[in-house]
């Protein structure tokens, strides 16, 4: 039986762990299917608990397969404060004459934009990633790690700030892994191949995507491409 990636709680019994795609509402909050998050306590409220100062237009966008441990906390742009003058201090938000005086500088302030997590991606307990920050395909986010920049696909980084510690293939393997995009591929072919998704080579897989792609030329068709997010 293939999971069914509508189903809130994808565990038996293990309330804990929630599907985010199902659970969000919100319309700057996009999350690909079958990415989790697991938390003991909290795991209902990510959108209040987890993603924060989402005041603006920015959105956090999540690929599928992804991996969050309790904790995982993405801060957006409407945290920041102004800080080109002598005060960083936020006046707008106290409404009345602050914000008559201040609500143009408020509205012209730079932002870093969406922040983007891709497929595949696995963060520790108790990570924070800022505003405007990329996250590549198959990237590995060490428990504790405050992300203030982009990371490479198939990169372990750790640390405040957080710093590559590893890339997990080489140069050659990791094009590979990004050529096949396995988590496109319909479920069917996932679940046909997921002993090799989870325990194979880069190379096996290339393999398995070629003759996805091979077949849908044999048979004169288009071969599907689903969406990551």
């Amino acid at each position: 039986m293939i999971p069914d990636p509508t189903v809130l709680h994808p565990l038996p019994h293990a309330d804990r762990v929630v599907q985010l795609k199902p659970l969000v509402t919100s319309p700057t909050i996009e999350v690909g299917e079958y990415t989790y998050y697991d938390d003991p306590e909290h795991a209902l409220e990510f959108e209040t608990r987890n993603v924060l100062y989402g005041y603006g237009a920015e959105k956090l966008v999540i690929g599928r397969f992804c991996a969050l441990a309790a904790g995982t906390r993405f801060i957006m742009a409407g945290a920041n404060h102004l800080d080109v003058g002598v005060s960083t201090f936020p006046f707008t938000i106290f409404g009345g004459t602050w914000a008559e005086k201040t609500m143009d500088l408020i509205t012209g302030m730079e932002t870093r934009g969406d922040t983007v997590v891709g497929n595949d991606v696995w963060f520790g307990y108790g990570t924070i990633v800022m505003p405007g920050v990329t996250i590549g395909d198959g990237a590995i986010i060490a428990t504790g790690s405050v992300v203030t920049s982009d990371v490479p696909p198939y990169t372990v980084v750790g640390g405040n700030p957080a710093k590559p510690l590893k890339q997990r293939y080489s140069d050659e393997d990791v094009a590979r892994l990004l050529r096949a995009k396995w988590w496109d591929w319909p479920i069917e072919l996932v679940t046909e191949h997921v002993r090799t998704i989870m325990s194979g080579t880069p190379a096996e897989v290339e393999r398995i995507a070629d003759g996805r792609h091979h077949l849908g030329a044999d048979h004169g068709a288009t071969t599907s491409h689903c969406e990551p997010r």
